[in-house]
């Protein structure tokens, strides 16, 4: 006589799954078998696995990343890549997130870099992290119309707040001065406080003379490279090996 106001009060607190969950024991008559400490904690449990996926499909939506499906497990590591699996096991802990450190992925087209970049961001987003995608190129017009419609200072103030920000194909065409000032504000602004991922076909070694100007190209390093885990893909296309 009470299931029913009980499953209103558990509607009203926003424990659906728990409701739903609750319904399947009272419908399964394997569940008498089980004592209240096991079947609540399974009501517990299936509430609790639904709101980490709500809360981890909210996270990767936000995210926008290029290849959502991509994770560190489907990574491929095989001795031609060259790649540090010790590194790559730590870097799947997140735990450069918390410390706010960067990370650098360098190597030629179709190595896998964007995968990597991608499952990396994926994974933070895993275990609670806020995360944003951005192919540099698009990111710079971004930042051209929030030039010019007066959002600059808006725009720059959320990727602030974002953990962990994905700065794919960074050096595909020589950057503007303004271009270069803004990439050091958005750098500026996480600098020891966020966590940013960089891809580049552009060993890291040549960056100084990519950006140009040895002012910002100074400060830019300082704050991207110093502090970050690199990783230089190796191996053959993986685009050709698909095709």
């Amino acid at each position: 006589m009470l299931n029913e106001p009980t499953m209103e009060k558990l509607r009203a607190l926003r424990l659906g799954t728990m409701a739903t969950a609750w319904t399947a024991q009272r419908e399964d008559p394997k569940s008498t078998e089980l004592d209240f400490d096991t079947r609540f904690g399974l009501l517990v449990d299936a509430e609790h696995l639904a709101r980490d996926n709500k809360r981890l499909g909210r996270a990767l939506r936000e995210a926008k990343l290029r290849l959502p499906n991509a994770c560190l497990e489907d990574f491929e590591t095989s001795p031609k890549r060259e790649i540090d699996r010790a590194l790559l096991r730590t870097l799947g802990t997140c735990q450069w997130v918390s410390a706010h450190a960067n990370i650098v992925i360098t190597g030629a087209t179709g190595t896998g870099k964007t995968f990597l970049a991608c499952a990396l961001a994926q994974q933070t987003c895993r275990v609670g992290h806020r995360a944003l995608y951005r192919r540099v190129p698009r990111l710079l017009e971004e930042l051209a119309l929030a030039h010019a419609d007066g959002t600059y200072t808006r725009l720059l103030g959320r990727l602030a707040k974002i953990d962990v920000l994905v700065l794919d194909d960074w050096g595909l065409a020589p950057l503007r001065e303004q271009e270069r000032r803004d990439i050091l504000e958005i750098l500026e602004d996480r600098h020891a406080t966020r966590s940013t991922v960089v891809t580049s076909q552009i060993p890291v070694e040549n960056w100084h003379d990519y950006l140009a100007d040895p002012t910002i190209a100074d400060a830019i390093l300082d704050r991207l490279v110093h502090n970050a885990h690199r990783l230089r893909l190796k191996g053959p296309s993986r685009r050709k090996t698909e095709n």
